[in-house]
């Protein structure tokens, strides 16, 4: 493999640039292509079957480019199909993004947690494995149906709403806020608006350190010094996507 080649990046949609964000941090000179499947938002809903077809043609288009590694920046494919992935491609680094519950029981195992994430995430058998493992047993685990796609849609009032409804019970009672889909980082300000203060966990930024590491295990990192370039694919070619792709990620809000 070649250290220029790109690093591919897939989401149901754009929720994954919450890694990107944090990847950039400490990988500013690499190249990335995201690819967000649109067409097929939410993969919360489907079979595992189905979600393994859906990440291994977007693997295929991300082979066809070069890329040198790739990250899962979708808890739901993470969960479903990271090990399918590199079960069938063994050559290809795979950096999955998880759910960030072992941190809360590493830094805060004592304060009551509400876990909010797809229902896919939830029921899945990696999930519950990581849950049943650090369990506090003063855990909430919530599935938020819907919320992805709404964050997807941008509409604020209908976020807004959302939370208000969903969260509203929880306010006081949780001090931990397991961020367990990448698109809800996009809407941290609004979550703790409804919850109150509380301390948010999101795997992002392990993620980042670990592609770092594993780039560097494998000789991988590109030691250019000059920034590397973003390519952005969306599977329904939706130009409005694109233009608030990289408004978010030139950090002019949501």
């Amino acid at each position: 493999m070649n250290k220029n080649e790109a690093i591919g990046i897939f989401d149901s949609g754009i929720g994954g640039i919450t890694v990107l964000k944090e990847i950039l941090k400490i990988l500013p000179n690499e190249n990335y292509i995201y690819y967000s499947d649109s067409r097929n938002n939410p993969y919360g809903d489907k079979s595992d079957r189905k979600i393994n077809e859906l990440c291994e043609n977007i693997v295929k288009l991300f082979i066809k480019q070069k890329c040198k590694t790739i990250v899962i920046a979708c808890n739901t494919a993470s969960a479903k199909s990271a090990q399918y992935l590199r079960d069938r491609y063994q050559d290809i680094p795979f950096i999955a993004i998880e759910p960030a519950y072992k941190m809360v029981y590493d830094y805060a195992y004592s304060e009551p947690t509400l876990v909010m994430a797809t229902k896919g995430t939830i029921e899945s058998e990696k999930f519950n494995l990581l849950y049943h493992t650090y369990d506090n047993h003063k855990t909430i685990l919530l599935p938020c149906v819907g919320l992805a796609d709404i964050i997807e849609e941008g509409n604020k009032d209908k976020i807004k709403a959302y939370l208000k409804e969903q969260l509203e019970p929880y306010r006081g009672k949780v001090k931990n806020v397991v961020l367990g889909c990448t698109h809800y980082p996009l809407i941290h300000d609004d979550i703790q608006e409804v919850l109150g203060q509380v301390t948010f966990f999101n795997g992002a930024p392990y993620l980042a350190k670990h592609l770092k590491e594993i780039l560097e295990e494998k000789d991988l990192a590109n030691n250019m010094e000059k920034k590397g370039i973003i390519q952005f694919i969306d599977s329904s070619n939706d130009e409005q996507k694109k233009k608030r792709f990289f408004e978010i990620l030139e950090g002019k809000g949501f």
